[in-house]
C-alpha cells in the first residue's frame, strides 16, 4: 500500500516549485488506482487543517500564481476547439504532436496547468477522483481567512474577461451562414446567440460593481444559464436537420466548436454568480472542482488526434452510412416477388459484364502506355457500371457495402435487445439470400454471354476471341493458391467497401449543397429543356447522383489497380467475381470447350472463392464502418451468432430461397 504524502519542506524555491511537488506526491504509482489517489488527497487535506503555516504557503502560492499569469490560456484554449477549422486544427495536432509547442508556465496559466499535470495519464486518476474529495480539498486550505470581502478575488477579473470574450466568439460562430441556412430563425433579432452576449455583458458587469457596491441590485447567472441553454438548444436543432439536410466536416466541426463554447461559459457564469453571492467561496467549490477536472482533462489530450477526429468525423461518417443504408434496403429482397426481381436485375447485368470484360481483354492487347491503358479500364468499368445502374440492372458485388449500413442502422434501432435480435436473424437471413441469387444472376447470363461473344467473333473474323495462349494466363491468374487471386479478391472488396461510402457521401453531398434546386434555377437550362423535363432531370440527380458516383468511381478503382501496384511496386491487383466468372467462359471457347481439366477446376474453384472474399471484405468493412457511427456496441454478439446457427439448422431455407408462396401472400 502506498504511503500518503509528507509534508511540504520549506525547501521549495518558489510557488510554481511548491505545486510541481505537490502534484508529484498527490500522483499515484498507477493513474487507475483511485483508491490510492483519494488516500493521498485526503491526507494532504487532513494535514493542511492542522498545520496552518503550511496551508498558508500552498494558498499563498496558488494566488500568487493566479495574479502573475494570464488566465486567457486556461479558460479559452484548453478544452475548446478553435474556431479556425477542422483541417486546419488536424494539422495543428499532428505538428506540435511531432514538434511540441514551447510552453511558458512563467507567463501563462495554461502553460502552467500543462506543466504541473505534464502526463498523459493524469487526466485519468483527476477525473476518477470523486468531487466531495477535490472539494475537502479546497475547503482545507480556507481561502476565506485572508480575504477581504471589499476586494476582488484573485484571478476573478480575468474569469470575467474570458467569459466575456467565450460570449463574442458563440455570437459570431452562431452567425456562420452554414448555421443560418439550416435555421434561418437565428439570423433574427431575437436570436439566442445575440441574446446571451447582452445578457453576458450585463452579468459582468454587475459582478465587478456588486465589489464596488454591496449594495447594487445583484443579477444571478441563471438568466445567462437559460440563454445558453437556448444556445445549446440551437445547435442540437441544426445538428437534426442536417440529417434531412446534409452535413458536412466544417459543419460538424462549428456545430462542436458551439458546444465547446456553450459548456465553458456555463462553467465560468456558475463559479462568479456564486462567488457573487457568498464572498467566502466555498459554495462555488463544486463549480471549480467541475472546471479543473475537465481542464485536466483537455490538458492531457490537448493534441489527441484520434479523440478529435473520432468526435468530429462519427456524425458525418454517420450521415454518409445512413444514406447509404436507405440505398440498402433496396438491395434485400423480402418476399418472392422481390426476390426474383432481384434475380432478373442481377441476370441482365451479367449480359453488360461480359460485354465489359471482352472490351478489357480488346484494350490489353491494344498495348497501350500504362498511363492511358489505366485510363481506359478505368472508363470501361465506370461507364460501364453506370449504364448498369441507369438500366435497373445490378451487379452482386455492390450490395454488401450498402446491405452492411441498412443492418447496422436496424442493429442501432435494436440497442441490442435480445427481444429484437429475431427480426435482426431474419433481416440477415433476407440479406443473405438477396446476395447469392444476385451473384448466381450475374454468373449464370456472364459465362454463356462470354461463350456466345466468343461464338460470334469467331464467325465474324474466323479466329477465337482469345489466343489459348491467353486463356492459360487466364487460369492461371485464377488459381486460389498459386496465383494471389484471394489477396486481389480483397483488394476489390476494399474498393467496394470505398464505393459504398463515396456513394453516401455523394448523396449528402447532393443534399447539403442543394444541387437539385439550383438545377432547378438555371436559366438556360430551362430554354434548352423546358420546365418539365429539367424537373425530371433535377428529381433524378437527387435520387440518383450517389450511386452513380459511386459506380463510376468504383470501375475507376477497379481499372487504376494494377497501375498503383506497378508504381509501388505491391502487388496490387483486382479480381471480381462477375468479371472473373466471364473470363472463365472466354477461356473455355478459346479451347473449342476443352480446357485442360485441373487448371479449368482450380479456375473455378478461384472464383468462388473470389467471390466470397468480394462480399465478405467489404461487408465486414461497411458493417464495422456503419456500427461505428452509429456509436453502437453490440454486446449480444454471442447471443446472435447462436441465434443464426439456430435459424440456419432449423429454418435453412430462409437464407438461400425466398418464402413459399402461402408465406408470402400473408406477408402482402
Amino acid at each position: 500500500m502506498e504511503h500518503p504524502p509528507h509534508g511540504l519542506t520549506p525547501a521549495e524555491p518558489d510557488a510554481m516549485s511548491l505545486l510541481s511537488g505537490l502534484v508529484e506526491q498527490l500522483r499515484p504509482n498507477n493513474p487507475e488506482d483511485i483508491v490510492s489517489a483519494t488516500a493521498r488527497i485526503e491526507s494532504l487535506a487532513a494535514r493542511l487543517q492542522n498545520d496552518a503555516a503550511l496551508r498558508r504557503r500552498v494558498r499563498e502560492a496558488i494566488e500568487s500564481l493566479f495574479a502573475t499569469r494570464q488566465a486567457g490560456s486556461l479558460y479559452l484554449s484548453l478544452g475548446i476547439l478553435p474556431i479556425t477549422g477542422f483541417f486546419s486544427e488536424t494539422w495543428r495536432r499532428i505538428s506540435h504532436t511531432l514538434l511540441p509547442d514551447l510552453q511558458q508556465p512563467e507567463e501563462y496559466l495554461g502553460d502552467l496547468l500543462q506543466h504541473l499535470f505534464q502526463r498523459k495519464t493524469d487526466e485519468i486518476w483527476v477525473t476518477g477522483v470523486a468531487d466531495e474529495t477535490w472539494t475537502s480539498l479546497l475547503a482545507s486550505l480556507e481561502f476565506e481567512t485572508d480575504s477581504d470581502p471589499a476586494t476582488l478575488p484573485v484571478g476573478l477579473p480575468a474569469m470575467l474577461q474570458s467569459l466575456w470574450l467565450l460570449s463574442y466568439r458563440i455570437t459570431v460562430i452562431g452567425f456562420e451562414p452554414e448555421l443560418l441556412r439550416l435555421d434561418t430563425s437565428l439570423a433574427r433579432p431575437e436570436s439566442p446567440f445575440l441574446a446571451q452576449n447582452l445578457e453576458t455583458r450585463a452579468f459582468v458587469e454587475c459582478c465587478l460593481n456588486r465589489w464596488d457596491d454591496p449594495e447594487a441590485v445583484a443579477e444571478d447567472e441563471k438568466q445567462l444559464l437559460v440563454l445558453f441553454d437556448q444556445c445549446r438548444e440551437a445547435v442540437e436543432r441544426i445538428h437534426r436537420r442536417s440529417a434531412q439536410a446534409g452535413t458536412s466536416l466544417q459543419l460538424t466541426y462549428k456545430l462542436q466548436c458551439l458546444r465547446d463554447h456553450i459548456s465553458r461559459g456555463e462553467q465560468l457564469a456558475c463559479i462568479a454568480g456564486e462567488l457573487q453571492r457568498d464572498r467566502s467561496g466555498r459554495t462555488a467549490y463544486p463549480s471549480v472542482v467541475s472546471l479543473l477536472k475537465t481542464l485536466v482533462f483537455a490538458s492531457c489530450r490537448k493534441n489527441d488526434l484520434r479523440t478529435f477526429w473520432r468526435q468530429n468525423l462519427e456524425i458525418t461518417a454517420r450521415r454518409v452510412t445512413e444514406y447509404a443504408g436507405k440505398a440498402g434496403e433496396h438491395y434485400i429482397t423480402e418476399n418472392r416477388r422481390e426476390y426474383f426481381s432481384m434475380g432478373r436485375a442481377a441476370m441482365g447485368a451479367g449480359v453488360f459484364i461480359a460485354v465489359m470484360a471482352m472490351i478489357k481483354l480488346a484494350l490489353h492487347n491494344v498495348h497501350l502506355a500504362p498511363l492511358n491503358e489505366m485510363l481506359a479500364y478505368g472508363l470501361n468499368y465506370g461507364l460501364g457500371f453506370m449504364i448498369i445502374y441507369m438500366v435497373g440492372f445490378t451487379v452482386a458485388t455492390k450490395q454488401p457495402a450498402m446491405t452492411a449500413n441498412a443492418l447496422a442502422a436496424s442493429i442501432g434501432e435494436a440497442r441490442g435487445k435480445v427481444r429484437d435480435l429475431e427480426n435482426l436473424i431474419t433481416l440477415i437471413a433476407r440479406t443473405t439470400r438477396s446476395q447469392i441469387v444476385a451473384i448466381l444472376g450475374n454468373v449464370s447470363v456472364a459465362i454463356p454471354m462470354a461463350i456466345g461473344i466468343s461464338f460470334l467473333i469467331f464467325l465474324l473474323t474466323g479466329q477465337q476471341a482469345i489466343s489459348p495462349a491467353e486463356a492459360d494466363k487466364l487460369l492461371a491468374g485464377h488459381h486460389p493458391f498459386t496465383s494471389g487471386a484471394l489477396l486481389y479478391a480483397g483488394v476489390a472488396g476494399v474498393c467496394l467497401f470505398l464505393s459504398g461510402l463515396i456513394a453516401g457521401y455523394f448523396d449528402n453531398l447532393t443534399t447539403y449543397n442543394r444541387v437539385p434546386q439550383r438545377i432547378r434555377q438555371l436559366g438556360w437550362a430551362r430554354r434548352l429543356l423546358g420546365m418539365p423535363r429539367l424537373e425530371r432531370f433535377a428529381g433524378y440527380v437527387e435520387r440518383h447522383m450517389g450511386a452513380l458516383a459511386g459506380n463510376f468511381i468504383f470501375g475507376m478503382m477497379l481499372g487504376s489497380a494494377w497501375g498503383i501496384g506497378m508504381l509501388l511496386g505491391l502487388p496490387i491487383d483486382i479480381r471480381h467475381i462477375a468479371f472473373s466468372s466471364a473470363y472463365l467462359g472466354y477461356a473455355a471457347a478459346a479451347y473449342d470447350f476443352a480446357p485442360p481439366l485441373a487448371p479449368f477446376l482450380w479456375a473455378c474453384v478461384g472464383v468462388a472463392g473470389i467471390g466470397l472474399v468480394n462480399l465478405g471484405v467489404s461487408f465486414a468493412l461497411a458493417l464495422f464502418v456503419a456500427l461505428r457511427a452509429r456509436g453502437v456496441t453490440f454486446s449480444q454478439g454471442r447471443q446472435l451468432m447462436r441465434g443464426i446457427g439456430r435459424r440456419l439448422l432449423s429454418h435453412p431455407r430462409d437464407f438461400f430461397l425466398p418464402p413459399r408462396k402461402q408465406a408470402d401472400e400473408l406477408v402482402q
